[in-house]
């Protein structure tokens, strides 16, 4: 019985591994420019933090992300997100993967004791139907060797959805949503999302996670809007 080959989401080609979901050409396209270890914005200096960290540095300690906020990882993060596509979850998953060891060689980032992701509110989670980020951080722990909790972090309100409001804005809205909800003391946190624009959410969570006693937080994403 002849089967049909598994092809890779970006250009179709046949793929020899079903489960990468990409080829290794499509790969190689996707590269973060010359950014900030800390904080992923743009800069002339990647080995070390830019000027608007040094000033004023985010409560996060390390970022890492795969590519800008655009075509074609852009399109594919829509699909998963609002159209149920799961079945891209791992192969997304994987491309997080191979930047954080990609870091973690050139001594960027070390390995984290505890994996979260961020939550979303109960009656949004009901209304998608699940959290893509919980499916993405299942693999992503497995393969990094780092236990992942799926109730470790909890979103106290529902609030407005961010696409809309401006940087100060998103950061009143995000005040209080957010709660940690399992011991973090003295344990270095990676944290899971997907597309980090103003930063306001991953700051809010990594303020709170540190208030809380952890040692350091990493943020893993698969855009970053530059």
């Amino acid at each position: 019985m002849l089967t049909m080959p598994a092809a890779c989401w970006l250009c179709q080609m046949p793929l020899v591994l079903a489960h990468h979901g990409i080829c290794s050409f499509c790969l190689r396209a996707l590269r973060p420019p010359c950014c900030c270890p800390r904080c992923g914005l743009a800069t002339f200096y990647p080995n070390a933090e830019c000027g608007r960290c040094q000033r004023r540095p985010p409560s996060w300690h390390r970022l890492v992300f795969v590519a800008a906020w655009q075509p074609p990882l852009k399109d594919l993060v829509r699909r998963l997100k609002f159209f149920q596509r799961t079945a891209l979850s791992a192969m997304l998953a994987r491309l997080i993967l191979l930047t954080w060891l990609t870091a973690r060689r050139e001594g960027r980032v070390k390995r984290p004791d505890l994996l979260l992701c961020v939550p979303l509110h109960y009656s949004r989670a009901w209304r998608r139907g699940y959290n893509q980020l919980d499916e993405m951080a299942v693999y992503l722990a497995r393969w990094m060797n780092v236990p992942f909790i799926k109730g470790g972090l909890s979103r106290r309100k529902r609030t407005k959805i961010q696409h809309f409001l401006t940087a100060r804005a998103r950061r009143r809205n995000l005040r209080g949503a957010f709660r940690v909800e399992m011991a973090v003391k003295g344990r270095h946190i990676a944290l899971l999302d997907d597309v980090v624009t103003t930063g306001s959410t991953v700051e809010e969570i990594s303020r709170i996670l540190l208030a809380a006693g952890a040692a350091s937080v990493q943020v893993l994403c698969l855009c970053r809007t530059l």
